[in-house]
């Protein structure tokens, strides 16, 4: 399963480069990608576990931009 999120707050290109990377090291997770440009999140795990793999990704992002926000 495929989800998209607005992400508000994201400052530059490079934070969003090391949120991604983080986010696709965490468990569950099968690829995401962060867009500097478009200001959007995109995760892809399974439907069970996206939840927690949503909690674990905001966690990812606060330690990166603290400022930044998922908008739901």
């Amino acid at each position: 399963m495929k989800k998209k999120f607005k992400l508000e707050d994201l400052d530059c290109a490079n934070c969003a480069a090391k949120m991604e990377a983080a986010i696709k090291e965490l468990p569950d997770v099968k690829d995401a990608s962060v867009s500097f440009i478009a200001q959007k999140l995109t995760i892809e795990a399974d439907e069970e576990k996206m939840d927690a793999v949503i909690e674990a990704a905001k966690a990812c992002i606060a330690k990166v931009e603290p400022d930044c926000k998922i908008i739901m």
